[in-house]
């Protein structure tokens, strides 16, 4: 029995120093960690964000996908906001990221949080608290934000290959977001961050246009919904900015993004396959029908997902490494 425990151990152990070495890890973060160190961070970073936000009503949904972006490629460690050397292309010019704006908020926030408690405060709690602010600050729910991430020193513009696409089926996202201990539940409460925000017509080109070999148009797009997208994205489509609100309430966060995916008015594939399993159709018609429950989801889904971390330094600079 003794050789049995002991191989059984040696076998744990050597999983567990597997998954050190290949994975991000969830860290025992603490919603107290700065009482001592630095008690007034929140309303610091609270502030700034709300000043933000009175001059650019998309700022809040910048910051909450620059969160996401943050988390998904090397755990929540700041590395999007790095910015590319000669030697390097940094995260926040790889392709998937060039759309991102808003890092002068998370540099004015750590600036403020800086003068009051110097080389204390990381840039990715920063960002995790601003993209907490950014969700309340728009009409969503609080929570608090488990604390104490480190920033990373690396950010590499090809790992952004790693961001689930747009254009991903059901089987695509659920292994995405699995390889980051994600759930199919977590995934469709975080596609509700898609209640926040624009979309570029390069996102969803692919299904207005040459869908498939017989079908110009996504048959599961609803047909005026489609004719809508078609007119502000046309084919050869030229302006840099055109594109269309990812749901009808763009700077409110609410459930209006589950109510018009039932409708066939969602932007992206990735949206649309949402409702393609029993499972996931039916957390999505949940959400549409109550916003609580979405928020209840939505909370503890970005708690899990803001506490995958992987940094080591605590930097001065959000843009440089120490």
């Amino acid at each position: 029995m003794a050789a049995k425990s002991t191989t059984f151990f040696s076998f744990l152990f050597s999983l567990i120093l597997l998954g050190v070495a290949n994975l991000n890890v969830i860290l025992a973060l603490s919603s107290n960690y700065y009482d001592q160190t630095c008690p007034h961070v929140e309303s610091t970073i609270t502030s700034v964000v709300k000043k933000a936000l009175l001059n650019d009503r998309t700022v809040p949904a910048a910051l909450l996908r620059m969160h996401f972006h943050d988390c998904f490629i090397r755990g929540c460690d700041g590395s999007v906001l790095l910015n590319s050397t000669g030697k390097n292309k940094a995260e926040k010019d790889g392709p998937p990221n060039i759309s991102l704006h808003a890092f002068y908020v998370i540099d004015n926030a750590k600036k403020a949080v800086e003068a009051l408690c110097p080389k204390t405060v990381s840039c990715a709690d920063i960002l995790a608290l601003a993209a907490r602010d950014a969700v309340t600050l728009s009409g969503g729910p609080t929570w608090d934000v488990p604390k104490g991430r480190k920033d990373g020193r690396v950010s590499k513009a090809t790992e952004t290959r790693q961001l689930p696409a747009p254009t991903f089926n059901i089987s695509q996202l659920q292994q995405n977001f699995a390889q980051r201990g994600l759930s199919m539940d977590d995934l469709v409460a975080l596609s509700g961050g898609h209640t926040l925000g624009f979309a570029h017509c390069s996102s969803f080109q692919n299904r207005i246009h040459n869908f498939a070999s017989k079908q110009s148009v996504d048959p599961t797009l609803q047909s005026s919904f489609a004719a809508s997208l078609k007119s502000v994205c046309p084919a050869q489509n030229t302006p840099k900015n055109a594109g269309a609100n990812l749901d009808s309430t763009p700077t409110t966060f609410d459930n209006r993004y589950y109510k018009l995916l039932l409708q066939g008015k969602s932007i992206f594939s990735s949206d649309q396959s949402l409702v393609t399993t029993a499972n996931t159709k039916t957390l999505v018609s949940k959400f549409a029908n109550s916003k609580q429950e979405f928020e209840k989801a939505f909370v503890k889904s970005m708690i899990t997902m803001s506490s995958i971390s992987g940094g080591q330094e605590v930097r001065l600079d959000c843009r440089v490494v120490n």
